[in-house]
């Protein structure tokens, strides 16, 4: 066997190529994440265009309507918040220096318990200023991607009229066309059902998150209002995110009680919002598994910053039915599956007996 056919050998030539993949697609962020947001806004839009079709609306008039939605909708949300962010942006320096006497106020009670612990090393190392900043410093790497609102909507706008032609190309690219159209379909419809339901959660999350703050009397709940819903889209920690500066500025403007009960009040709102209201509607989901969902957040908030944190899921998605259509690369989509379709294919398949898949 030559070294070029060697097992060991391909598998190097595939890792080499996955990694000047990525570190191309790294590079080409700013091109790639404004075109990849256009494809969402399309597959999300698609189904309100087909509506108006229905009803003898002219295409062209169609396209024009839910641009005039995203513009009006876009700018109402920038201007409900930029103003905001501006403010605590200015106040930030002040809050960072309360919450640090904050924290040497904890170290002298925890010194009069016989525990101690260095200031100075304390404020060298820990800055508890930085969680405050780190929210409204992923609202703003979002608002420069959305900086190119004038790209993504006329990619977006281009690619609404060509959604019909493009189905027709897809069908003519493959050999087995029936199979993959049915597998875009399937994800055409997954994306919008995963979106349409996370939306309303969010909206629903963002309005109790806010008005909780309103009640204890924490400054720009707005804000905070506003990154609930938006952050809602991240998996696993967006909430946490979304709630550590509210309850920090809460903590330092208030009082540590008033933090408390915020931070209990966020708890009880996205386990209610997140793990009793969103299963329900949900249903079965994507088909990931949650390691994979985690997992996938980290790998596309690396590779494509704050957009690919929101995108997440719907990203790995794309990689799972691109998978599960190539025999090649089933393996990767059995992976990337949550335990529920695992123990189905297992089962269809043979492989256990039936206790070892209810196992």
């Amino acid at each position: 066997m030559s070294v070029t056919h060697h097992p060991v050998f391909r598998v190097f030539i595939v890792l080499a190529s996955l990694v000047v993949i990525l570190a191309g697609i790294k590079a080409s962020q700013q091109l790639l994440v404004p075109f990849i947001l256009s494809i969402f806004i399309a597959i999300v839009c698609q189904p309100l265009i087909t509506l108006l079709e229905g009803i003898k609306v002219p295409k062209w008039a169609g396209v024009s309507l839910v641009v005039a939605l995203i513009i009006t909708l876009g700018f109402s949300l920038a201007s409900l918040v930029g103003q905001s962010i501006n403010d605590f942006s200015k106040d930030l320096p002040m809050y960072k220096t309360k919450l640090q006497g904050e924290l040497f106020w904890l170290t002298e009670q925890l010194a009069s318990v016989n525990i101690h612990l260095n200031k100075e090393q304390i404020a060298k190392h820990f800055d508890p200023g930085a969680a405050m900043s780190l929210a409204t410093n992923m609202l703003s790497g979002l608002g420069n991607t959305l900086a190119n609102v004038f790209l993504i909507l006329l990619t977006t706008v281009f690619m609404l009229f060509e959604a019909d032609t493009a189905h027709k190309k897809l069908y003519l690219m493959w050999d087995e066309p029936a199979k993959h159209i049915d597998k875009i379909d399937e994800f055409l419809h997954s994306v919008n059902n995963y979106l349409a339901i996370k939306t309303i959660v969010s909206i629903g999350t963002g309005l109790l998150a806010g008005s909780l703050c309103w009640l204890i009397g924490v400054d720009y709940f707005v804000l905070w209002g506003v990154l609930a819903f938006l952050f809602n889209y991240i998996p696993n920690i967006g909430s946490i995110i979304a709630a550590i500066p509210a309850v920090l500025l809460a903590l330092v403007q208030i009082s540590p009680s008033a933090a408390l009960g915020l931070a209990i009040g966020y708890i009880v709102i996205n386990t209610v919002m997140g793990n009793v209201i969103e299963p329900k509607f949900m249903g079965k989901g994507l088909g990931l598994s949650t390691l994979v969902v985690f997992l996938s957040l980290i790998f596309w908030g690396w590779l494509l910053g704050t957009v690919g944190m929101l995108l997440s899921v719907l990203l790995t998605m794309v990689v799972k039915i691109a998978a599960d259509s190539s025999e090649s690369a089933h393996w990767l989509a059995v992976l990337l599956s949550n335990q529920t379709e695992v123990e189905e294919e297992a089962e269809s398949q043979q492989i256990f007996d039936a206790e070892d898949v209810e196992k």
